[in-house]
C-alpha cells in the first residue's frame, strides 16, 4: 500500500497482515483519486471507517486542509497512528462506532469516505445520518465503497455516480439540491 499522489508521493504505509482487513486497492485508489483531484486540495475529509487511514492520508498528501480519522478497531487506530507518524502528518483520529461519529461531528464536510468491512450494510443509516445533521457541505460528495450494488434511497441525498472496478463498487452521493 503507497501513497500515488502529492507531498507523499511513493510512499510505502505500513498494512494490515492477513486477508481479514481488506484495504481499498491501488488500481481503485488511482481511478478513485483521479475521479476526485480537484475536490482535495483545501478540502475538509471524515473517512469514517479509515482502517489504516489509506484514503484519508492520500488526502493529507494531496492538499486537504483537515482529515479526521475514526475506526471502531483500536487496530486499525494503531496503525493509522504509526503512518501518521511516518508521514509526519497531524490529523483528528477518534474511536467511534460509525453512527456516534457521525451524531458527534461538527461543522460540514467536502468528502465523507464510507468503506466499511463487506459484510456490513451501512450505507442508508450512514447517508441518512449525514443528511439529518446537515454535515455535507453544499457540493460535497460522499464516497461508499462496496462489493453490492446501494439499493438506497436515503432522504435528501442522490447518487451522481457509480463505478465498478472487479468486485468493488464505488458509488458517489450529493445533496440532493432544492
Amino acid at each position: 500500500m503507497r501513497i500515488i499522489s502529492g507531498k507523499h508521493r511513493g510512499r510505502v504505509l505500513a498494512s494490515f497482515q492477513g486477508a481479514e482487513i481488506r484495504p481499498t486497492s491501488d488500481r481503485v485508489k488511482e481511478s478513485l483519486f483521479s475521479i476526485l483531484s480537484a475536490r482535495i486540495a483545501g478540502a475538509r475529509v471524515l473517512d469514517l471507517f479509515c482502517g489504516s487511514g489509506a484514503l484519508g492520508l492520500e488526502c493529507l498528501s494531496r492538499g486537504a486542509k483537515e482529515v479526521i480519522f475514526n475506526d471502531l478497531s483500536r487496530e486499525s487506530l494503531a496503525l493509522l497512528k504509526k503512518n501518521l507518524a511516518l508521514l509526519k502528518e497531524q490529523a483528528i483520529v477518534q474511536n467511534y462506532d460509525f453512527e456516534t461519529c457521525l451524531k458527534r461531528a461538527e461543522g460540514k464536510f467536502d468528502i465523507i469516505f464510507i468503506d466499511p468491512p463487506y459484510a456490513q450494510q451501512y450505507c442508508e443509516r450512514a447517508l441518512t445520518l449525514i443528511y439529518e445533521r446537515q454535515l455535507l457541505e453544499e457540493g460535497g460528495l460522499v464516497v461508499y465503497e462496496s462489493e453490492r450494488v446501494a439499493e438506497v434511497s436515503p432522504r435528501g441525498m442522490v447518487l451522481q455516480d457509480e463505478r465498478s472496478y472487479g468486485r468493488t463498487k464505488l458509488f458517489f452521493f450529493g445533496r440532493e439540491e432544492v
